[in-house]
């Protein structure tokens, strides 16, 4: 039985993926971290304020659903202590993937991250990478809860860079004159562009919308609720202890 810590215990999503280890046969839930919210109920368990109860539990796995500023911290420290870790925490930069994955090797652990882990994301991104090579216009939309604080998301970032690499032959912006600055969005690889939405009574919520002459494709996912991600998470820890280094994307895990 695989033994469990989580880091990020007592916000929503960290609440959820306690309850998903603690209701899982072969996970044991055997810490719950949350320095801002140490007291409060996780999976059966009290939140603490100290990430060495993780260590001191005796955990195989972690699961972080921080921020980055505090996860770049806790990643290094779980490959000091020869602890795997499983990643929900967006933000990083390429400085922050190539210190992790030199930490994880190192350690002889795996770290994965993945920006997003409903199935129906993988997916997206997986026919976004399919359709772009069909196709000569494409723009990522994200729309997310009001809470996030990093735009765009992940899932967008990486849905872009997937589409990019399969194609390098995208049309130009035809736009000239932006009567409102910033009103088509960032500029992705390839030109892609990215639109980020931040909206109450949203959670996660991804579209990519692709053209050509005659012709357009849209290809949606919609996290309702929370517990989309959860068969993800708890794929991802059961997988992690059968690798060594960084794994970014679930489909990795997945085999989509």
């Amino acid at each position: 039985m695989l033994r469990v810590g989580v880091f990020g215990a007592g916000g929503r999503m960290g609440a959820a993926v306690c309850d998903a280890v603690a209701g899982d046969p072969g996970l044991e839930l055997v810490a719950a971290v949350d320095p801002n919210r140490a007291g409060a109920s996780a999976g059966g368990l009290v939140a603490v304020a100290d990430r060495q109860a993780v260590a001191d539990a005796g955990a195989d796995v972690a699961v972080d659903f921080t921020i980055a500023e505090a996860a770049r911290d806790n990643l290094i420290w779980l490959a000091d202590q020869q602890i795997h870790a499983v990643v929900g925490t967006t933000g990083f930069t390429d400085g922050d993937l190539e210190a992790f994955a030199a930490a994880y090797t190192a350690a002889q652990r795996a770290c994965v991250i993945a920006p997003n882990f409903a199935i129906s994301a993988v997916l997206l991104m997986r026919f976004a990478e399919l359709a772009a090579p069909y196709f000569d216009t494409a723009e990522v939309i994200e729309l997310h809860h009001d809470a996030k604080i990093d735009a765009p998301s992940g899932t967008a970032r990486l849905t872009v860079e997937k589409m990019a690499a399969a194609s390098a032959d995208w049309a130009p912006d035809p736009t000239v004159h932006e009567m409102l600055p910033g009103v088509r969005g960032a500029k992705g690889p390839a030109g892609i562009r990215v639109h980020s939405v931040r909206m109450r009574g949203m959670v996660a919520h991804h579209e990519v919308v692709l053209g050509t002459e005659g012709q357009s494709l849209v290809i949606r996912q919609d996290s309702t609720d929370r517990s989309s991600f959860m068969p993800g998470v708890l794929a991802a820890v059961r997988a992690a202890p059968e690798r060594v280094g960084l794994v970014v994307g679930l489909d990795a895990l997945l085999d989509i």
